[in-house]
């Protein structure tokens, strides 16, 4: 499993560890993922992804996994992101197409 969120594309940066006598040693740093399950109001179920603490409180700024997945670029998304928008897009345009 990749170090990188299912939502941001946010994933492993490389750097320098840098001592008191300046030496320089390559070090890597981790985004902070979790395992978290978000509801979906237009499918009415829960899916699971790991992204990252970030994400989460963006995901809970913008009202939801759905409003998330609406303004979210394609590029960023993983594929189970990039599936669960499309369901998401094709049950709102069934629903619209009924009214």
């Amino acid at each position: 499993m990749s170090r990188r969120c299912e939502l941001t594309g946010k994933a492993v940066l490389t750097g320098h560890l840098v001592s008191h006598s300046n030496r320089k040693t390559k070090r890597r740093f981790l985004p902070n993922l979790v395992n978290v399950t978000l509801q979906s109001e237009t499918l009415g179920r829960s899916v699971r992804m790991r992204i990252s603490a970030a994400a989460l409180r963006t995901v809970e700024h913008r009202g939801g996994l759905d409003a998330f997945l609406a303004k979210a670029n394609d590029v960023e998304l993983s594929q189970t992101a990039r599936t669960v928008k499309r369901e998401i897009e094709k049950k709102q345009l069934a629903e619209t197409a009924e009214a």
